[in-house]
């Protein structure tokens, strides 16, 4: 089936648009949440039943939140688009949705998620707003400017992290900042990964990323980052008076997924870069949960 033929030009064109159908991205939107969420629900004992319906909302606003960034990346970056091999058959880049259509779909995601953020105390108010308007918004303008786009997704994307903190006690403490500081390494480390995908196509756009910068340095400063990952991280939990299971499932687990996935990194291979990007989004993040919520639990 050809890009120019239904379902491609029907709603399926939509659902390319908003990557509906990319768990990756919502996930690693969610995980910080989750993370976070999980460290307040231990330290203030919430029911089961207000974590998991805490949980799912997170959730549903991961998933609005990156599908509406991804309009709006692709709305700004269609002539980028056309000039990159992975990205040049999205839909606006080639001409399936107008760029009117695309500012009419992401209206109505924007629109849902001030509706989820309205009914929040005024911390998760401010929090949410900034994360989505300011920062979500000028992310596809900073790889024009910067080599570090990646740092500014990084804020963008784990300010979601306090959230949780914020909701459940209408302030922030010590522990949620200084996860909040471990999230911040993890996006730099596997949007940078990610970022290799693209670096000879990048270098012809006109592209900034950390993976440019970093050029022949990138496994050595990616280890850095994952490094300093474990021991925010560590701090976090101590700061939290988390327990056992804290430590051995989310940080000896983390630590070890970690190290196997710059161990199997290679660089300048495409197919390889994505599958390790993936595994933070379906792997990494879920041991680091995994270790909260069994803390939570017995803890």
């Amino acid at each position: 089936m050809t890009a120019n033929t239904s379902p491609a030009t029907g709603l399926w064109r939509w659902v390319e648009l908003s990557r509906v159908h990319m768990f990756a991205g919502s996930m690693l939107g969610f995980w910080p949440f989750s993370w976070s969420m999980t460290m307040a629900a231990r330290s203030s004992s919430l029911t089961l039943s207000t974590y998991f319906f805490s949980l799912a909302y997170g959730l549903i606003g991961a998933a609005l939140t990156h599908s509406a960034g991804c309009v709006w990346n692709d709305i700004l970056d269609r002539k980028f688009d056309r000039q990159v091999e992975r990205t040049k058959r999205r839909p606006i880049a080639d001409g399936r949705v107008s760029v009117l259509g695309a500012l009419v779909f992401l209206a109505i995601h924007l629109v849902a998620i001030v509706a989820m953020l309205w009914p929040a105390n005024p911390l998760t108010w401010w929090l949410g707003l900034a994360t989505v308007f300011p920062l979500a918004g000028m992310y596809p303008l900073m790889k024009r400017v910067t080599y570090w786009p990646q740092a500014w997704l990084s804020v963008g994307i784990n300010l979601p992290s306090l959230l949780a903190w914020g909701t459940i006690y209408g302030e922030l403490s010590l522990a949620s900042q200084v996860l909040l500081f471990g999230c911040c390494c993890w996006t730099l480390y596997y949007d940078t990964i990610y970022a290799c995908q693209d670096k000879r196509d990048d270098v012809q756009a006109g592209i900034k990323s950390t993976a440019l910068l970093f050029g022949a340095h990138v496994k050595t400063i990616l280890a850095v980052l994952a490094a300093l990952l474990v021991v925010f991280l560590t701090t976090a939990g101590t700061l939290n008076e988390h327990g056992m299971p804290f430590f051995v499932l989310t940080v000896g687990g983390a630590t070890t997924h970690l190290i196997m996935q710059l161990q199997n990194l290679h660089v300048d291979d495409p197919k390889n870069c994505l599958a390790v990007f993936e595994s933070n989004a379906f792997t990494f993040g879920g041991i680091v949960w995994a270790g909260l919520f069994v803390d939570y639990i017995f803890g």
